[in-house]
């Protein structure tokens, strides 16, 4: 077993990027396993850790099909209608809440 090298905040050399920056790219990891990390120092925790990734072995991002296209429009539809009133809200509905914001007035306004 090896350990991954280990980086300060800001100081990794170049040849590294974290998964978010090789998206930015329009690259994946691609298989490959964690090359180094990042460590940036918190004051009453833990530090924060970031994965890095070497851009060199990195694959290019997989088109979307129209397949993929057709279910992620038919899951955002779905988080779109309201449970209690059924009608689509015009946005994603919060988990949180589980219900549109008239649904959510009408409701306080029951209670109080």
């Amino acid at each position: 077993m090896s350990t991954l090298p280990v980086y300060r905040w800001r100081l990794a050399p170049d040849g590294y990027a974290t998964y978010r920056q090789l998206r930015a790219l329009g690259l994946r990891p691609g298989g490959q396993g964690v090359a180094a990390q990042v460590e940036r120092p918190r004051r009453r925790r833990g530090p924060l850790i970031a994965y890095l990734y070497c851009i060199d072995a990195a694959k290019p991002v997989r088109p979307m099909t129209p397949a993929k296209w057709a279910a992620l429009a038919k899951a955002n539809a779905a988080q779109r209608v309201c449970p209690n009133c059924r009608r689509d809200a015009g946005y994603r509905i919060p988990r949180s809440r589980g219900m549109c914001g008239l649904c959510v007035h009408h409701e306080e306004q029951r209670a109080a």
